[in-house]
């Protein structure tokens, strides 16, 4: 039973993606550039329609723009967690964006 637990809790934690804080992709966004990340944080702002839009995610570290395309734009205040491939020189409605994570799976 016990070796059972611990198998069923490495397969867990093994699922979860590593998370980077904003911070240090904010600090050294060339490094990140390209690649995918997972974040943590609250939604402080948002905007968008039809399931596509840009919301802003603080973790405590720092805020970053996250664009979704087809996940749809959480509420402000949420709680999420985001993976996505980071990009830079990014604009979108009009407004351009230093760095961003642009999201490539269902967040949670």
């Amino acid at each position: 039973m016990l070796v059972s637990l611990l198998l069923a809790a490495v397969l867990v934690l093994a699922g979860c993606p590593p998370r980077s804080s904003i911070a240090q992709i904010t600090r050294d966004p060339g490094r990140y550039t390209g690649k995918e990340a997972t974040i943590a944080g609250k939604v402080v702002d948002s905007y968008g329609a039809l399931g596509r839009g840009m919301f802003q995610v603080n973790d405590g570290t720092g805020t970053l723009w996250v664009y979704s395309n087809g996940f749809g734009v959480p509420n402000n205040g949420l709680k999420v967690i985001v993976t996505g491939r980071v990009q830079q020189g990014f604009s979108f409605g009009g407004r351009s964006f230093a760095t961003i994570l642009s999201e490539t799976q269902p967040r949670h």
